[in-house]
């Protein structure tokens, strides 16, 4: 692999996501709207809830509110993160066949867009840390941080892969948002997972590990290692399939 071809390629796709002014747009605008609903339509009373990863059974006492801003933080940055991953395989598909023609190896393309989709991720994931300053300071700003990072990670490789494996915008989103809706942004909520009777199920989708870790960051001092391990499995194990199906996809035969 050459660098500078991975350097080109990195900016190009860069170009291609901020000429979408949509795009920019999104990744300001959808953070901001979220955290405005939770502030408004939750109150302050305290929420008793199980942190299922922590080996000590560990119940936390945390207002609504906040408890509420942290999941929606996890969502957000999982929901933006597999569009973004979705839109940067599919919309440079006719590029990159030329690309391809010209000499570049399907695995530098893919790299490059997982390049982008990196610089997307940590900017919006430092945005929603800043922004939550706003309302409540994590215990641990850095875990926290972390993990925003390790949900977009893992589900823009998950976009990423869904983007390798159907060709349709229409198919690719459905797809993105039936999981990040039911996954992220239902199941993985602390209060839900506290009365729920199937946990096993909730435990092996893609942002329990990212939820966890946000849980545990902001409102104790728990060591999240183990979590964040459980993290980088998914998101490698997505980004490998990924790289594989594209480079069968795009590989001049």
């Amino acid at each position: 692999m050459r660098k500078i071809r991975l350097y080109i390629s990195s900016g190009m796709v860069l170009r291609m996501i901020l000429r979408k002014r949509i795009i920019p747009l999104l990744l300001i605008v959808i953070p901001s709207a979220f955290f405005y609903m939770v502030y408004l339509t939750t109150s302050e009373r305290i929420m008793p809830f199980e942190v299922a990863s922590i080996a000590d059974k560990l119940i936390l006492q945390v207002s609504e509110r906040n408890s509420s801003f942290v999941f929606f933080a996890v969502a957000t940055v999982g929901f933006l993160s597999s569009y973004i991953g979705l839109s940067l395989i599919q919309e440079m598909v006719d590029v990159n066949k030329r690309l391809i023609i010209c000499g570049y190896h399907p695995i530098e393309l893919m790299g490059s867009s997982f390049l982008v989709l990196l610089v997307v991720i940590i900017f919006v994931s430092t945005y929603i840390s800043l922004s939550m300053l706003l309302f409540f300071t994590p215990v641990s700003f850095a875990g926290f941080f972390i993990s925003m990072v390790m949900s977009g990670l893992t589900y823009g490789c998950y976009g990423l892969l869904i983007g390798s494996v159907f060709k349709g915008e229409l198919e690719g989103i459905l797809l993105i948002v039936l999981l990040a809706n039911i996954d992220a942004g239902w199941l993985q909520n602390p209060l839900f997972y506290s009365g729920a009777q199937n946990k096993m199920i909730i435990q092996v989708l893609p942002a329990y590990y990212p939820s966890q870790m946000a849980i545990v960051s902001a409102f104790s001092s728990y060591s999240t290692t183990k979590i964040l391990f459980g993290s980088i499995a998914y998101f490698c194990s997505f980004g490998a399939l990924a790289a594989t199906i594209y480079y069968q996809k795009m590989k001049k035969k």
